[in-house]
């Protein structure tokens, strides 16, 4: 294998357009890696971890096309990514297009009503470039991340104090007066606002609540750091303030992995003072503990959902748990006694982190232990990532498979390869893996998973094994991948889809719990 680079020197692109050309990329045939990134001393480094580095002589105005493979696929790449950086805006049928400013003081010049900026640039100068956008007027979405601490806590302070807010920094989902922004799904407009800490818990909050018929008024990011103690929740409360505002928003969604114990109060108690009907899920934490008044505790992202809706609507609100329903439980019977001795375990193998971490407490409230390189509380963590053991449930898009190379949202190739390597152990019971759809995620998702999760399954039979693939898929039918046809393709390969990630994963701990249970009566 060889391994090639090319420096284009002062030349900046976004790094959602920087992702994309690296996909496109690794689709040539023998190209092993490809990465595409502004030449900052983070991502140079990151391309050393990757196998892409080298010693190249650049300054943080470069950038770095670099490609790994045949002599043939790295010639390939390089003149595609040739082609596609040189690629300029159409115009109008020949007339010569508008020069694109090249600052926020241009654009608002240009056009004084603007009053958002999307930044993404290198996290070393995000706040610097949000800051300007807030001194403007602007509101701002901040997609970088590696983001310091202190100087997100500033711009966040600033925009406060002025009667703004910033999404992020790594904030990757919005929709904003019902403009997609990030990795966001296509939902119709309607009364449910949601404001979240989590990219992929905002789409599969929004995606149900469309699914389910409703629709939504705004989905407001904050980004991850934004609920720790540090940072005390500055953009949630902004948004949760402008939600309460918003005559188009009858109930608020508020959505976050486990937010610091203080912060979490500082929430709930400006919450409880709104007239808004809220519905909040912090996953992990019990819902009954904040459940009061207007305000409605969830456990699931879906049941989060189904809440909004229920209330948006003026139905009466249904608390209880829902089991698994007949017709699935009886599919995972029978593929229970297909299963050959040995085969006990689940490998749930995700591109979304929140659905890796809401899978794993649902698997722990069915007593299931599961290894995983970001553990909720109780979980062991994996010595080495790329190696499953026992139940293993992994996010691959977690930093440390991310360095220098596409989320798997937009190419799934290392998650694809890790789910082909974990079908092939002899002790996997269950394939518990998500499709995430909408603007920014693979324009096809499951070409090759298909291929991966045929040639797995058939490889299982002839060793006389059943190999159950769990599926989940967040979207809807108006994304440009289609819900409805994704979910038929994965049903025509075998796999059992469920209608949410929870349901996903109450499958998968039902079905090897009942493994558990035959092989320890075989054993009376």
């Amino acid at each position: 294998m060889t391994t090639r680079h090319r420096i284009v020197p002062n030349l900046y692109k976004d790094s959602v357009a920087l992702m994309a050309i690296s996909s496109k990329l690794l689709a040539i045939e023998g190209l092993q890696g490809a990465s595409v990134v502004m030449a900052t001393p983070t991502n140079l480094d990151n391309l050393v971890g990757a196998g892409l580095g080298g010693e190249l002589a650049t300054k943080p105005s470069d950038l770095v096309v670099a490609v790994c493979g045949t002599d043939a696929a790295c010639d390939a790449a390089l003149a595609l990514a040739d082609e596609l950086l040189a690629e300029q805006p159409h115009g109008d049928g020949g007339s010569v297009a508008e020069q694109p400013p090249s600052s926020l003081q241009m654009a608002a010049v240009r056009d004084p009503a603007s009053n958002f900026a999307l930044v993404s640039v290198p996290g070393t100068y995000a706040a610097a470039e949000a800051m300007k956008a807030l001194r403007l007027g602007m509101s701002v979405m901040v997609f970088s991340d590696n983001v310091p601490q202190d100087q997100e806590l500033a711009v966040k302070q600033y925009a406060a104090r002025h009667g703004l807010m910033v999404m992020g920094p790594d904030c990757g989902t919005a929709i904003v007066n019902g403009l997609p922004l990030g990795f966001a799904n296509v939902v119709r407009r309607g009364p449910i606002g949601v404001v979240a800490a989590s990219g992929t818990g905002m789409q599969e909050v929004t995606s149900r609540i469309h699914n389910l018929g409703s629709g939504i008024s705004q989905a407001l990011g904050t980004g991850g750091h934004d609920l720790s103690e540090a940072i005390g929740g500055i953009s949630m409360l902004e948004g949760l303030r402008a939600l309460e505002r918003d005559p188009q928003t009858q109930v608020i969604v508020l959505v976050s992995k486990p937010p610091s114990p203080s912060v979490a109060k500082r929430v709930l108690d400006e919450a409880r003072a709104m007239t808004t009907p809220l519905v909040v899920i912090f996953l992990g934490a019990d819902p009954a503990s904040f459940s009061a008044g207007a305000i409605r505790g969830a456990s699931t992202l879906a049941g989060a959902a189904d809440l909004a809706v229920a209330l948006a609507s003026g139905r009466p609100v249904d608390t209880a748990k829902a089991g698994i329903d007949p017709a699935a439980r009886g599919r995972l019977d029978d593929a229970a006694r297909r299963m050959a001795p040995g085969q006990r375990f689940i490998r749930g193998i995700f591109c979304g982190g929140t659905f890796c971490f809401e899978a794993q407490l649902i698997c722990r409230a069915e007593g299931i232990r599961a290894w995983s390189n970001t553990p909720v509380a109780g979980n062991p963590t994996l010595a080495d990532i790329r190696v499953s053991r026992e139940h293993t449930v992994v996010d691959m898009g977690d930093d440390e498979f991310t360095q220098g190379r596409p989320h798997p949202m937009i190419d799934p190739s290392l998650r694809n390869d890790r789910i082909e390597r974990d079908a092939a152990d002899p002790a996997t019971a269950v394939l518990l893996v998500d499709v995430v759809l909408g603007y920014g995620s693979a324009t096809d998702p499951t070409s090759r998973l298909l291929e991966v999760l045929g040639h797995a399954r058939s490889s299982a039979k002839q060793a006389g094994r059943h190999l159950a693939v769990i599926a989940h898929v967040c979207g809807t039918d108006a994304d440009p991948q289609n819900r409805k046809d994704t979910i038929a393709s994965l049903q025509a390969a075998g796999a059992l889809v469920a209608s949410s990630n929870a349901e996903a994963a109450s499958w998968a701990a039902y079905l090897v719990n009942r493994l558990a249970s035959a092989e320890g009566a075989r054993h009376v």
